[in-house]
């Protein structure tokens, strides 16, 4: 079978390719193996928007403010790999094989679906407001337009209110592309997110996928607390972090009279905000504190 083979005839959902027909285990063995051991998913993982991506070449679509979900065929799993605890009439009769997406509340309740998704009893009534937000399916062979073209009749015939597509639309030029930005910011979203449509589903951070927000942010590990001086004595005073690409610098500011005292434990990853980078040591300048990444491992 090539790459881009398809087959038609699956009764329940439609036209599907033949790679989820003959079973994710035969056919993407390295993608169902995560189930087992709950080791991180696959997942993609956007750049940030730079004003020379050709346009044209993307699909664009709002950025929800939500947990990242994985179905992998059996289960859902955070980004950095844990299981989900949701209810079983949320996942019920969800097809076995893997869709991405986002758990989400809505607009500016980031919070709220954090809360509910972090919860080892789920807690029925909570999961009532949340939705999956599907964006992708990571073993369909095809490139992201015919993805894409996939998802919506295999959503549709799910016919499940709470599991929906992501929409995604064409921006002709840059200046529709910031007047959808400023509309989906104006309304209390994050942002955009830009794919390109001719990508295949491939692991990791690539130009394939960009995101544009008003502020620039990414992740770092806690190593250790710094203690805190003059009005911060005795609690925080910074936080030492750590990329995953090993750079070390200090997170002083951002934090709640709350979160000094009882600080994001070390081990845990963070979203930091920040404005561009020191370009002789690659350091994030003015890097503030915006929340624990509760999905990615170590989280609380």
């Amino acid at each position: 079978m090539t790459r881009r083979m398809r087959i038609a005839g699956v009764a329940r959902f439609g036209w599907v390719p033949a790679l989820f027909v003959l079973g994710l285990s035969l056919a993407v063995p390295g993608l169902v193996a995560c189930a087992a051991d709950f080791s991180p998913p696959p997942v993609m993982l956007a750049n940030v928007y730079r004003s020379d991506i050709p346009l044209a070449g993307y699909l664009v679509s709002e950025k929800f403010d939500g947990v990242r979900g994985y179905w992998d065929g059996e289960k859902l799993l955070t980004r950095g790999g844990e299981r989900i605890e949701a209810p079983g009439w949320f996942t019920a009769g969800w097809p076995n094989f893997p869709m991405d997406g986002e758990l989400w509340v809505g607009r500016g309740r980031f919070a709220e679906a954090v809360s509910i998704v972090r919860q080892k009893v789920p807690d029925d009534a909570a999961w009532h407001r949340l939705n999956f937000m599907v964006f992708d399916l990571p073993a369909h062979p095809g490139a992201f337009s015919e993805r894409y073209a996939a998802l919506k009749p295999l959503l549709a015939g799910l016919a499940l209110p709470w599991v929906r597509p992501v929409e995604q639309f064409k921006a002709a030029s840059p200046a529709e592309l910031r007047a959808a930005f400023d509309r989906v910011v104006g309304n209390g979203g994050e942002g955009l997110m830009l794919h390109r449509a001719a990508s295949f589903y491939q692991a990791g951070r690539s130009d394939d996928l960009f995101k544009l927000k008003p502020y620039l942010d990414a992740e770092a590990k806690v190593i250790a607390h710094l203690p805190g001086k003059g009005r911060h004595r005795g609690v925080l005073g910074a936080l030492l972090v750590e990329t995953a690409a090993g750079l070390r610098f200090r997170i002083g500011t951002g934090f709640s009279d709350a979160q000094r005292r009882n600080p994001p434990a070390p081990g845990s990853w963070v979203t930091y905000r920040y404005i561009g980078l020191n370009e002789a040591s690659g350091i994030p300048r003015f890097a503030s504190f915006l929340r624990v990444r509760e999905d990615m491992p170590g989280g609380r």
